[in-house]
């Protein structure tokens, strides 16, 4: 069975009604299963996780669309986290008989839609991008929705699908395929944002920590502390517990403790279970010792060979 996931990134965190009437299009779309999704406040921001096939995720996004660019407006939306469109990031994730390849032809295809029926303009991310400085999101995303209207003009910024304008209310969006994604996120026991940029700046791999993290400094105002804000481009090459380690010695060096860690949207096993196993030091570890995986794998067997 053809399965493939989405985390789409909407720009509204703060409106639950309106989270939930978006949120909606998923649950109302047949052969489309709403998995997780989860709101912040001060980030003003929800990422929803949901899978389908090819057939049942195109309408479920352009359903999603339609209620997002009817609910959210970014000429009035504030919020933490970088955002440039209303539906900021549409990522599509290979997880079962289904290639890259073939998932990449069907983020284009997403993106032509996109454009076609609401007129935002698209840029193309990680495996769907060919040119090499537009694969990432970051380098993207830079100047936010309220400097699309300038980077637009420059030729090295020309949508791949779209006017060389943003939208009014919903500026552009980022679609693509890649690999799966950890957006993990450590609180730290201060108010002062600094400390947390500059730790940020140490693990992120842009500036020369780990190769495969991505991070800035957040404010959680609400509750009067700071936040490493990172997403996981792959939990194999800088697993969990690395990231972890590195933030709490960076941290010591300023007096501040780690007073928790979050986990935004759905997490792959593995990365836990490498995480357990790093921390109780488990000598002789491995997948099969994990009860519910012994317990799928007799399951497996059992089911009737095509």
């Amino acid at each position: 069975m053809e399965i493939i996931e989405s985390i789409i990134n909407i720009s509204e965190g703060q409106n639950k009604e309106n989270v939930d009437y978006i949120v909606d299009s998923i649950k109302q779309t047949p052969g489309c299963f709403l998995l997780d999704y989860s709101s912040d406040a001060d980030h003003n921001r929800t990422v929803i996780t949901f899978i389908g096939n090819r057939q049942s995720l195109m309408p479920a996004v352009k359903e999603l669309y339609r209620r997002a660019l009817e609910k959210i407006d970014l000429r009035n939306h504030k919020g933490e986290h970088p955002r440039m469109g209303a539906v900021d990031v549409v990522p599509f994730v290979p997880i079962q008989d289904v290639t890259m390849e073939e998932t990449v032809a069907f983020s284009v295809d997403v993106a032509k839609m996109i454009n076609e029926t609401y007129k935002v303009p698209v840029y193309l991310y990680e495996e769907s991008q060919k040119q090499a400085d537009r694969k990432n999101l970051a380098a993207i995303r830079k100047g936010e929705f309220e400097g699309l209207p300038e980077k637009m003009k420059k030729p090295e910024w020309k949508p791949d699908f779209g006017e060389c304008a943003p939208h009014e209310s919903a500026g552009a969006s980022v679609v693509g395929a890649r690999m799966p994604l950890i957006a993990f996120n450590v609180n730290l026991g201060t108010s002062d944002i600094k400390i947390a940029d500059k730790i940020a700046k140490a693990v992120r791999g842009i500036s020369g920590g780990l190769s495969s993290v991505k991070g800035m400094g957040v404010e959680l105002k609400e509750r009067n502390i700071v936040q490493v804000s990172m997403n996981m481009v792959n939990y194999k090459k800088s697993p969990l517990f690395r990231v972890f380690e590195m933030i709490k010695a960076e941290a010591e060096r300023y007096g501040v403790p780690i007073v928790g860690s979050e986990i935004i949207g759905l997490v792959p096993q593995d990365a836990l279970f490498e995480t357990a196993e790093y921390y109780l030091r488990c000598e002789n570890y491995a997948p099969s010792c994990v009860l519910e995986n012994k317990i799928n794998g007799v399951l497996h067997s059992m089911l009737p060979k095509a």
